[in-house]
């Protein structure tokens, strides 16, 4: 692999990372319910999720997953459940509204509990493996390249796409006290679930 081509993978990755998505829609609702730090622990599961996902690609775990077609069936419906449920609690936080007693319940939510969220929207999420393995080959040489070199390219988007929720993240925190309104925070979260239960059905629907 080359610099050039490394290159024009970055380029790649970028494109992708920007696109909204899932785990966009885990930090924000993360971040909105559990502060900078809930935002963050949800982040962090994400990124743990896509090393995973990633590394398993790079060393061939990846391919075995694909061909079995009842495990990644049932990853992709794991999937399926858990983006649905993500968004029926988003909507039913925004149908009541109560944002007092729902932000003193999350404020005692467990860190583990954020970091879960964003973790298991990650790799329940078969599209994330399914990018890795009809991407990383475009960018390797079949004779030259290592199993290291996938791994860069598989961990390339792990981090870059870490340091996007991240700016997300600090834009969140700067628009903070507009973001808490009452009537802006039951529009946010109306549109978090909602995005949430259709990126669940679009995954239902590859099947």
């Amino acid at each position: 692999m080359t610099w050039s081509s490394y290159g024009t993978y970055l380029v790649f990755v970028v494109l992708v990372v920007l696109a909204p998505g899932p785990d966009t829609m885990v930090t924000l609702k993360n971040a909105l319910a559990g502060g900078t730090r809930g935002g963050l622990l949800a982040v962090f599961g994400i990124a743990v999720g896509n090393l995973a996902q990633g590394t398993a690609v790079a060393l061939g775990l990846g391919t075995l997953i694909v061909r079995s077609q009842p495990l990644f069936t049932t990853l992709r419906w794991a999937g399926v459940v858990y983006l649905c449920y993500l968004g029926v609690q988003a909507l039913r936080s925004a149908r009541r509204g109560d944002y007092g007693m729902l932000d003193a319940i999350g404020s005692r939510a467990s860190g583990f509990r954020r970091w879960r969220e964003g973790f298991l929207s990650n790799i329940t999420n078969p599209k994330v493996l399914a990018l890795y393995l009809s991407v990383l080959p475009q960018f390797l040489d079949p004779v030259r390249s290592t199993a290291w070199d996938a791994l860069l390219l598989a961990y390339t988007v792990a981090v870059l796409g870490a340091l996007w929720l991240l700016v997300l993240m600090a834009l969140v925190h700067r628009v903070r006290a507009w973001l808490q309104r009452r009537r802006v925070r039951r529009s946010l979260d109306a549109v978090t679930g909602s995005a949430l239960i259709g990126f669940g059905i679009a995954l239902a629907a590859e099947g």
